[in-house]
Parts: C-alpha cells; structure tokens; sequence
C-alpha cells in the first residue's frame, strides 16, 4: 500500500479518506447531475458500526458566533443527522455581539471538556472576531472540521493520515473521483474561492493526490480562458451565478461546494445545468457527504482521545 504521502494511490489513500473505510473496486464514472447521497449513505453505514460498538455517546458542539444565515442551514443539517444517529448535538449559539475573548473562554471550556469529544466552530465570524485567534483554541483532537492550523499543517505536509481532514474539501474529492476516476494524477482541476473551510485545504488535497491545481477567484480575469484547458472547477466563493454557461466547455465536470440563502431556497456558486459532462447540484451533491463526512471525522477523533487504533 502506498504510503500516506504517496503521489500514486489507487484508491485515494490514506484509508480513512475511502466513505466506508474499505478499499473497494473503483465507482463507476459518472455524468450529469453528482448526487452525494449514495456515497453519504455508504459513509453512514460504517459511522453507524463504529457508534454500536461504544457503550457512551459521542457528544458534539456546534459554535455559533455570527448572524450568518448559512451558517445556520449547515448547522440544521448537521443536527437532523446527529438524531438520526444517536449523537448528542449541542448546537451553542453565542450570538453575534460577543468579543473575541468571550469566544476564546468558550472554546478553551469546550476543548478541556471530557465530555465533548468534537467541537466545529461555524465560520464566517461576526465582524470583528478573529477566526485565525479562535482556530488556535481547538483542542485539535476535537477539530472535526479539520480546519485548526494543527490539521492544515499536517495536510499541507503530506500527512493526511495523521490529521482530521476538512469534510467539505474531502466530499469535493470524492465527487471528483465519481466523474473522473480514482487516480487524480496529471489532472488540471480549477479552484475557485481560496476560503478557509474549502478552497485552501482543498488546493493541497488534490496536490497530495497528484492534480495539478490552479487557484482562482471571484476577480479572476478572462475566466473563461483561465478555465478552458481544465478537467474539473470546484467553485466555492459564496456569490450566486458567478459560474455561468460562457465560462464552461463540454469537457468540464463541475463541483459546486458554495451555499447561497435566497427568499427561494438555497442555490449554489454555478447556474444550474450548465452544458458541461457532469455538475454537482445545490442542494444535493456536496452537501449530504459533507455532513457524513463529519460524523465520521467525529468517530475518528473519539478514537483519537481514547488511544485507540485509527486506520
């Protein structure tokens, strides 16, 4: 088995990034509409064997510190999950008025709690707070967004098997695996949006896995000339319609991994059907593997505090 900083795995190794912990036959390629369900149901089945083994429940904490409404949506989805689970979900909202060192009390009693064994801290901010300061406070044993500078740091090295990975960026590779097959090597895959939750762990993901990545963003000049000679756009900035038909060729397979609030519903980054071989929908494709993938960020870490082998 290649080792977990290999440039050749076969199955996107290290094994923990594979959704049932195994090392399956390769999917299918697929086109059109990239669902995550299927592979969020996969993931689920083996979150669920871990969590029938322990005789306590894993309790998880959701921070709020802001009045993004996104926020919120994410924050509903990984609630429902947690009760169909059989996870404790406390979801902590600490409004969006509070000063930097209220929430920085708050992580460093959440972190130093035996008794919660995963902490998210939901991002953006309330203007004023320092996200980069808060990051610092998780205990990165119970970062199950993968996005404390610990985490990051053994990504951008290599290391993904020693760290909690962010579960949005690792739904975005799978999805990209679905459409273009297990081995991303000498693939040409357009980021657009350099965010902290997505874009900027996902740029070194896919590195780790051979792609070679080209990192845009919502003042991206030309785009369309910029986007032409890619195999894949993963599109994350937050900004409704920024993708649109003129900047795809038929070639292209789309993951949109943003989340826009609209009077009419939640939409994405990209228009909808967008003439190209294979798009993720908004809602529907990033978003129920993101949620999995969380839970089973969850699980991992548990193992983690408790000295028990991970894979």
């Amino acid at each position: 088995m290649p080792t977990p900083d290999s440039p050749t795995p076969a199955h996107d190794t290290p094994a923990h990034d594979t959704p049932a912990h195994d090392t399956s036959t390769a999917p299918t390629l697929l086109t059109g509409a990239l669902t995550g369900k299927a592979l969020a149901d996969q993931v689920t089945r083996g979150v669920k064997a871990d969590l029938r083994a322990w005789e306590f429940r894993p309790h998880l904490v959701s921070v709020l510190a802001s009045g993004d409404p996104a926020s919120r949506v994410y924050v509903d989805s990984k609630a429902r999950r947690a009760e169909r689970l059989g996870v404790q979900f406390t979801a902590r909202d600490l409004g969006d008025t509070l000063t930097d060192a209220a929430l920085h009390a708050a992580l460093d009693e959440l972190s130093a709690d035996p008794g919660v064994h995963g902490i998210m801290l939901e991002l953006p901010l309330a203007p004023g707070l320092d996200a980069d300061a808060a990051l610092l406070r998780l205990a990165p044993r119970k970062d199950v967004e993968g996005l404390s500078p610990a985490n990051l740091a053994l990504i951008a090295a290599g290391r993904e098997a020693e760290a909690l990975l962010p579960p949005t960026p690792r739904s975005i590779r799978f999805l990209l695996r679905a459409a273009l097959g297990d081995d991303l090597r000498g693939l040409n895959i357009a980021v657009i949006g350099p965010g902290r939750t997505v874009g900027r762990p996902l740029t070194f993901m896919l590195n780790n896995r051979g792609a070679t990545v080209t990192l845009c963003n919502e003042h991206t000049r030309d785009l369309g000339r910029v986007l032409a000679p890619m195999d894949a756009i993963v599109i994350a900035v937050g900004r409704a319609g920024l993708l649109r038909p003129e900047h795809v060729q038929p070639h292209h397979v789309v993951i949109d991994a943003g989340i826009n609030v609209q009077p009419g519903g939640v939409v994405g980054d990209a228009l909808p059907d967008l003439p190209v071989r294979a798009q993720s929908p908004v809602p529907g494709g990033v978003g129920p593997l993101t949620s999995a993938l969380m839970y089973q960020n969850l699980v991992r870490a548990v193992k983690l505090q408790r000295g028990e082998p991970v894979e």
